[in-house]
């Protein structure tokens, strides 16, 4: 239905009319004092707008109220979708993420370009979730704030780098950092989803002291373990096999997530990593809704331009006629 945003806008209506009774024209007499008593002005005759003019005005002026009190079509009542949930991201960045043994689409990927692929897949599913995303190398950073714009996290992760952070892992400072963030919320489900491919060798909280922190904040934690476990490397004698994840702390990662009320998913290819993100997917459901908003759509655009449009008429040079001779 249509209804007005400020209403109040028309008390102003009268105001023209005030100033125009305020603010009288001086007489001729009063407004100049000649030196000369014997001098005399010509009181010209005074040219007033012709009435189709002051209409004009008069309408622009009422076009001009109507659109600063803002002419709204509000809509019915939409129920928002929303989660009542707190998702915090924390990917790792460090140097060991650009190992390519992993596989997406048949071609040869690094570990942190099936995590950009398949976690922007996740993230965009997430839709009434608010969001965070964290990035830890070295160092633990928080990267988005925690929003319901999910097209601004997964623009975040698309747009990262590995070794942006460093080249170590600080594990427990990112699980600080995502708790941090978490814990100063209302009462809700709060969920961090942490995905590394190494060992805690970096940063000034170990990983299950923080762990301790996020269950005493109500804060789940699901990790992800990425990683090939067998890799082709070339050598002097041709090549052989190595395990490129045996620096991957699984027990502590699995500690880390049966402390906490999550779980740990080991995710050796893309098709685990997207089985494991699946699978987080369904453990924290989308099945709640928000309060209802109604739709606004504005309609001060129409009265502004119809009192522009009087306005320009009002203005509108007079065409003065042709004198006839005498």
């Amino acid at each position: 239905m249509p209804e007005f945003a400020w209403p109040w806008a028309f008390l102003l209506l009268p105001l023209p009319w005030l100033l125009r009774w305020w603010l009288r024209p001086a007489q001729p007499g009063e407004a100049l004092h000649l030196p000369h008593p014997g001098l005399h002005l010509e009181v010209a005759e005074r040219r007033s707008l012709g009435g189709w003019r002051t209409w004009a005005l008069v309408l622009a002026w009422i076009c001009l109220l109507v659109a600063a009190a803002r002419p709204q079509w509000v809509g019915p009542p939409q129920a928002q979708q929303r989660s009542g949930r707190a998702l915090m991201l924390a990917v790792d960045l460090s140097g060991s993420m650009r190992t390519n043994d992993m596989t997406l689409g048949g071609q040869p990927v690094s570990r942190f370009g099936a995590v950009e692929a398949i976690a922007g897949d996740f993230i965009a599913r997430r839709g009434g979730d608010e969001m965070g995303l964290i990035m830890f190398g070295s160092r633990a950073f928080l990267v988005t704030p925690l929003t319901y714009d999910l097209n601004a996290v997964r623009a975040q992760l698309q747009g990262a780098a590995v070794g942006l952070a460093g080249t170590e892992t600080a594990i427990g400072d990112a699980i600080a950092v995502a708790v941090k963030r978490l814990a100063g919320l209302p009462e809700q489900a709060r969920v961090v989803v942490l995905l590394t491919d190494g060992v805690n060798n970096a940063g000034n909280i170990a990983p299950l002291d923080a762990a301790h922190a996020a269950k005493a904040a109500g804060v789940r934690i699901y990790t992800i373990g990425i990683g090939a476990t067998e890799m082709t490397v070339p050598d002097l004698f041709g090549s052989h096999i190595v395990n490129p994840s045996e620096d991957l702390d699984e027990g502590m990662l699995r500690s880390m997530a049966t402390q906490t009320g999550g779980r740990y998913f080991r995710a050796t290819d893309a098709r685990q990593l997207a089985d494991a993100y699946r699978a987080i997917d369904a453990l924290e459901p989308m099945a709640q809704q928000g309060p209802s908003l109604r739709p606004r759509h504005e309609w001060f655009r129409w009265p502004l331009a119809l009192a522009v449009l009087a306005w320009l008429v009002a203005m509108t040079p007079r065409t003065r006629r042709p004198e006839t001779a005498a």
